[in-house]
């Protein structure tokens, strides 16, 4: 039997760094130039075929980057299964934000288990020649603040935006699929737990009427 799963993904970071380019690239294989700053949030759809048993729904949430909306991130965040963080390889100022947008994340948001929502970093513009960020101070950055990973991309050349969402979803499945074994062993667990106390110990096999 077919399942289908919906994951509601945030991309965040600061303005201008491609947010809308990449969900509109990645649902729709289209880049435009001329995209107004995002109002608030803004909402695409994607469906992928992940095997053909599971079929996934995703709704990508483009959250506006600018500071007066930063107060709405608590209600825009709620419920995320992922979240990607973009920064602009050639505004350094975009690089260090983004632990702010990590920290605001992580202290607004978890995953029902109570542990972080997984979260991919994005360098955007790597097709450019000027860059401002090292590939070392990326990796420090991800390593010391619980990125599941990161990756350059372009959203204007397309490169990596297909890759980098099938590794988010590749995490959000394995975690998903980790946090549903962990829900069936406790239910088998209070199964056993409710069987033995039926059962009783003393063997004595008394009647309850």
């Amino acid at each position: 039997m077919a399942v289908e799963r919906l994951f509601k993904i945030i991309i965040i970071g600061d303005p201008t760094v491609g947010k809308t380019s990449f969900v509109q690239r990645y649902t729709n294989d289209m880049f435009r130039r001329d995209y107004k700053g995002t109002i608030g949030v803004d909402f695409a759809l994607k469906v992928v075929k992940w095997s053909d048993e599971e079929t996934l729904k995703l709704q990508l949430w483009d959250i506006a980057g600018q500071e007066r909306f930063t107060s709405m991130t608590r209600v825009y965040y709620k419920d995320a299964h992922a979240c990607i963080i973009m920064f602009d390889l050639t505004q350094k100022t975009t690089f260090h934000n983004t632990l702010k947008w990590k920290k605001d994340l992580d202290s607004k948001c978890s995953l029902p288990d109570g542990s972080p929502v997984p979260c991919i970093l994005l360098a955007n513009k790597c097709d450019l020649p000027h860059r401002e960020v090292e590939q070392s101070e990326i990796e420090n950055l991800c390593r010391e603040n619980e990125f599941v990973g990161w990756t350059e991309i372009s959203v204007k050349e397309n490169l990596m935006v297909e890759e980098s969402m099938k590794f988010l979803l590749e995490e959000i499945m394995t975690k998903f699929g980790e946090m549903e074994a962990s829900l069936d062993s406790q239910e088998a667990d209070k199964q056993n737990i409710k069987l033995k106390s039926q059962g009783g110990d003393d063997g004595g096999g008394k009647c309850g009427c």
